[in-house]
């Protein structure tokens, strides 16, 4: 027996001892008087066990056919076998005119072997320990979010988290992921606490090359190429869940430094990155543990400030055309003649863009005088690709449509350089006709 059935046992039995009436047994049982009167009649007759629905245990009235079933099942297993129960429901309807329920169909599907349930499609990754050791692996992403609410325009934070420790290393507001705010959180690291000896990525094309056939440059980003400079290793996760560190910490971040700064009233990634640091020495007091060794893998920035901002930028390489010419971002730089660069044509020069807009072109590390001719101020398609957010790049291509200047359009007058000229006066010379009592004259005349 179920337990209503047992509950309706007991208020029957007070029923009968006279201990309960039967209204307020029909109320503790939320039924109508009259069917406790039937339910009474058939307890004191056959006992308790006239209490049981009498359909228990018995087939529905409204269970399909087997036939019906087997026959379904059996178009599924040879024409639909890879389709999920909706479209599967819908392809019976429309091609073979059999109507069932997408649920009956998925539990005919499931208990055949045809279908997996959400539950048994998961999938489980294996979790990875942490680095014994500190700086040994630097875990870094990006996070675009809405972090100042609506108090100021979304942005993304950039996150460099110690894989062995937990620890945020840095933290770094920027308008989207792109390879120089990459470079500038970068050097912040560098100055902080040196080279680790790794850092742990996602597949972003400011990390890695994720054109193999790619036909120019070598293999590398500008990014890697910097790291590869500075003896730092970069590793690309095949997953996001392995690289679930970083991940976490920025759903956390996505809580509590949101409500932080709404405290704190801050509006704008300038004095959000003013906010940072307090904020991060108060998460690392509060999340970070301890590495399972005492030793820091970080080694000593052994590189000169002149040198390092040399590293921290784009690099590449141009070939000189006979005229002294070449292009770089949609613009043509013509090289001054002297004596170094009247030899280079036909060969290559490296040119040097650096993050706050200085562009410099070298030969074997001495400068080059240069003049630019600006071919076209659009952003350009590389610029797009290389920001992670597409919301940042239309944002640059907004603003540079509302300074544009429209042109000006000539009527067929200015075009042809008509000009109008004042009616002559017979008598009066020429210097006079401007005269307020010549141009008198030529409107009584009009």
């Amino acid at each position: 027996m179920s337990e209503r059935d047992l509950k309706r046992i007991q208020v029957l039995t007070e029923v009968l001892t006279g201990r309960r009436t039967v209204v307020s047994a029909a109320a503790v049982l939320a039924l109508g008087v009259r069917q406790t009167f039937r339910l009474l009649a058939r307890y004191q007759e056959s006992g308790g066990g006239a209490l049981v629905h009498k359909a228990r245990g018995r087939t529905s009235n409204r269970q399909w056919n087997s036939g019906v079933r087997e026959y379904a099942v059996e178009l599924v297993r040879s024409k639909y076998a890879d389709f999920g129960p909706t479209l599967a429901t819908e392809l019976l309807l429309e091609k073979h005119s059999l109507k069932i329920g997408r649920e009956t169909l998925r539990r005919w599907m499931v208990a055949d072997g045809l279908w997996l349930s959400r539950k048994q499609r998961r999938s489980f990754h294996q979790p990875r320990l942490r680095r014994e050791s500190y700086g040994e692996l630097i875990q870094i992403d990006g996070s675009d979010h809405r972090w100042f609410e609506d108090r100021g325009a979304a942005c993304t934070l950039l996150v460099l988290i110690d894989d062995a420790t937990s620890r945020l290393m840095q933290l770094r507001f920027v308008p989207s992921e792109s390879t120089d705010s990459y470079f500038e959180a970068l050097q912040g690291y560098l100055h902080a606490h040196g080279c680790p000896v790794a850092f742990y990525s996602d597949k972003h094309t400011v990390f890695r090359v994720n054109r193999p056939d790619a036909k120019g440059g070598s293999g590398m980003t500008q990014f890697g190429r910097a790291l590869a400079e500075l003896n730092i290793e970069i590793i690309c996760a095949n997953s996001s869940q392995a690289k679930g560190r970083v991940e976490r910490a920025n759903r956390t971040l996505q809580d509590r430094l949101v409500k932080e700064l709404r405290l704190a009233d801050i509006c704008n990634i300038d004095a959000g990155n003013a906010f940072l640091p307090k904020f991060l020495e108060r998460y690392n007091e509060r999340f970070a543990v301890r590495a399972i060794r005492a030793e820091d893998l970080h080694r000593p920035l052994n590189v000169v400030a002149g040198r390092l901002n040399d590293i921290l930028c784009h690099r590449e390489q141009r070939h000189v055309s006979e005229q002294l010419t070449m292009s770089y971002a949609r613009k043509q730089i013509i090289l001054d003649r002297n004596d170094v660069s009247e030899g280079l044509g036909g060969k290559y020069v490296d040119l040097y863009d650096f993050p706050d807009g200085r562009l410099e072109v070298r030969w074997k590390g001495q400068v080059l005088p240069y003049r630019v001719f600006n071919k076209d101020q659009r952003v350009s398609h590389t610029a797009i690709v290389e920001n992670k957010r597409l919301r940042h790049a239309l944002t640059i291509i907004k603003a540079q449509q509302d300074t544009k200047c429209q042109p000006k359009v000539q009527t067929n007058s200015e075009k042809s350089g008509y000009r109008k000229t004042p009616r002559k006066i017979y008598g009066l010379p020429e210097e006079k006709l401007d005269s307020p009592p010549a141009r008198k004259a030529m409107e009584m005349t009009a």
